[in-house]
């Protein structure tokens, strides 16, 4: 285990102009650091808040975006809901500092 991530957001809406129009909230902790070319990304996993269904989903981060001077990073991350109900929700969001009171062994 390197390191993980905590993430929150919420979706983009649903159902545009129809009564139904929507979001979701959703938080989780990423999965450990996967190490690739040029870095490591992270698994994220989670499902959404209930709004009369939720909606689940699952992606692989992009690559550390570095945050200050020591060593810390955040990733980027997009993905899409599974369809629930005729619809999916959009996710666009960075996940939190790892680690944030701590410095990183690197």
């Amino acid at each position: 285990q390197f390191h993980d991530h905590e993430f929150l957001g919420s979706t983009r809406l649903a159902e545009l102009g129809d009564p139904d129009a929507h979001n979701h909230r959703f938080a989780g902790v990423s999965g450990p650091a996967i190490i690739v070319k040029d870095g490591h990304v992270h698994k994220v996993k989670s499902r959404t808040d209930f709004f009369d269904h939720f909606h689940k989903f699952e992606a692989i981060s992009g690559l550390a975006i570095p945050v200050g001077n020591d060593g810390k990073h955040v990733h980027f991350v997009e993905a899409i809901t599974n369809d629930v109900d005729d619809h999916f929700h959009e996710l666009i969001f960075a996940t939190l500092i790892n680690a944030p009171i701590f410095k990183e062994e690197v």
